[in-house]
């Protein structure tokens, strides 16, 4: 007898009008679509969901020491008391496989390892306790930004370029990762091991981190929140490429290229 088709994610290619249940085989590298089995890379990724995609600042522990000294002196004088969020707009996603554009001015792209929470259904005023109550599941986030040293205005031209947030392959259920709150990251450049941490080291827990967000600001089903990235993003050159690995939730592989080669605007 045949196996039954158990979905453990959720997923979307580019010829999918909506994401579709899909059998994730992290070891193996395949993914299932009803009978259809087939390597990951021989698939053309769309990004798996579409709603808002927040990133949140200085919520692992040794980004937030790093800048210590400057949080103590003026204008802010005191470390932030608040989660502190930014937004990664559409024109950042790209999918598993596709080119991060890197401005034929810049020497490197910083790749920010990133787990992000999907929500899955509206989130207002959510208590902690009840906070994973509210999560459809988790996908693997490659928050790209352009090395920048101000702490003093939002860094949107160096975040929210054209591809810089790859995104995906899938979303895995959130039944699925048992321990969403001790997951190692870790960033490859060209096979290489570059970074390595774990969600352990969060400022702010999961459930935390969407209570307090949700205390002033709805999420809605579909939405992305990743809950930051760690200290000392590794740099990624042209002709490179990049792999964000989390435990349990899978992987989002992207080459570098210059801009000039994708025909994309300077």
């Amino acid at each position: 007898m045949a196996d039954a088709f158990a979905p453990n994610a959720f997923a979307k290619t580019r010829d999918m009008r909506q994401a579709a249940p899909a059998l994730v085989d992290p070891r193996h590298g395949t993914v299932r679509f009803g009978a259809r089995t087939v390597d990951v890379d021989a698939l053309d990724w769309d990004v798996p969901v579409d709603g808002t995609v927040y990133g949140t600042l200085l919520n692992f522990r040794g980004a937030l020491d790093s800048l210590a000294e400057a949080m103590n002196a003026p204008p802010y004088k005191e470390p932030p008391k608040a989660p502190i969020l930014y937004l990664k707009p559409p024109n950042t996603w790209i999918g598993h496989g596709k080119p991060i554009p890197l401005p034929d001015r810049e020497d490197a792209v910083e790749i920010g390892a990133a787990l992000g929470v999907v929500i899955g259904r509206t989130a207002s005023r959510v208590k902690a306790a009840e906070a994973f109550d509210f999560v459809r599941g988790y996908t693997v986030v490659n928050d790209v930004c352009l090395p920048h040293a101000s702490l003093f205005r939002p860094p949107i031209r160096q975040r929210c370029r054209d591809g810089f947030c790859p995104i995906g392959p899938w979303v895995i259920e959130r039944a699925a990762v048992t321990r969403p709150e001790r997951l190692t990251l870790r960033v490859f450049v060209d096979g290489g091991l570059r970074a390595e941490n774990s969600t352990a080291h969060l400022v702010r827990s999961i459930p935390q981190l969407l209570a307090d967000v949700t205390d002033f600001m709805t999420l809605s089903p579909g939405d992305i929140l990743h809950v930051g990235t760690p200290e000392q993003a590794p740099l990624a050159r042209a002709g490179e490429r990049v792999r964000v690995e989390i435990e349990g939730v899978g992987w989002i592989e992207n080459p570098v290229m210059r801009e000039a080669e994708l025909g994309a605007a300077p």
